[in-house]
């Protein structure tokens, strides 16, 4: 017979509640940011549910990082764009 495995959505919920002792030692923005984290976990759902870790913050965890790595990535993208615009008018200026 099968295991029953609760849908990663709770288990997210639950995990977020877990932490509830140790977020209301946050201050209010704190408790803000710390509730983006979860919110970011939530892309990854599917993820989560073929993980079907014994361990669900590990599954949480590298769902938030993931989404961080993209967020890295996309500023990164967005300062060597600016880069490459600041060089080009710079470029420009010289030849004046």
């Amino acid at each position: 017979m099968g295991r029953t495995v609760m849908p990663f959505s709770h288990v997210l919920e639950k995990e977020h509640g877990r932490w509830k002792e140790f977020r209301k030692g946050l201050s209010k923005e704190d408790q803000e940011a710390f509730d983006r984290l979860f919110d970011r976990a939530k892309f990854h759902t599917a993820a989560g549910v073929y993980m079907a870790h014994p361990y669900p913050l590990e599954t949480i965890l590298v769902s938030i990082i993931l989404e961080h790595e993209k967020m890295i990535g996309d500023i990164l993208g967005k300062v060597r764009e600016k880069d490459g615009e600041n060089e080009l008018n710079q470029k420009k200026m010289e030849k004046g």
